[in-house]
């Protein structure tokens, strides 16, 4: 199918990047899934992974995603990420750092739900940190 894709990608607090793009593949809960222009309108909640931008204003893209949600409909592909960076500026010291900080988080933690919130922060850090 010809034609581009409009992709959003926002943060609860400000858009991120917003772009025409051939096709954004993003990572789903359930699995990868790309989207095309004149794609079925759905919602998916998103895993932490990467977004690839194809065929974008700016050339090809990465993006590191941890959680948040997709939606497809007939304007494009709007993604609320709770947290979103290019993935060329993974910082691997950084993530080091926070990865020990979530670890402590977890020792520490007092009940089953606040160690399955640290679990999943420690668990969302890990992924990014393999892709540093």
């Amino acid at each position: 199918m010809a034609g581009k894709i409009r992709f959003d990608l926002v943060s609860p607090e400000k858009l991120l990047y917003s772009a025409e793009a051939d096709m954004v593949t993003v990572p789903g809960r359930e699995g990868d899934f790309a989207v095309l222009a004149g794609h079925e309108p759905f919602i998916s909640i998103i895993r932490t992974g990467l977004i690839n931008v194809k065929g974008g204003d700016d050339g090809d893209m990465r993006i590191f995603v941890r959680g948040g949600f997709a939606e497809v409909n007939a304007e494009g592909l709007i993604v609320l990420a709770e947290e979103a960076m290019p993935a060329d500026d993974l910082d691997a010291a950084a993530l080091d750092a926070r990865i020990k900080d979530a670890e402590e988080d977890l020792a520490d933690a007092k009940d089953d739900a606040a160690r399955a919130k640290a679990a999943e922060a420690l668990e969302g850090l890990r992924q990014m940190r393999i892709h540093a």
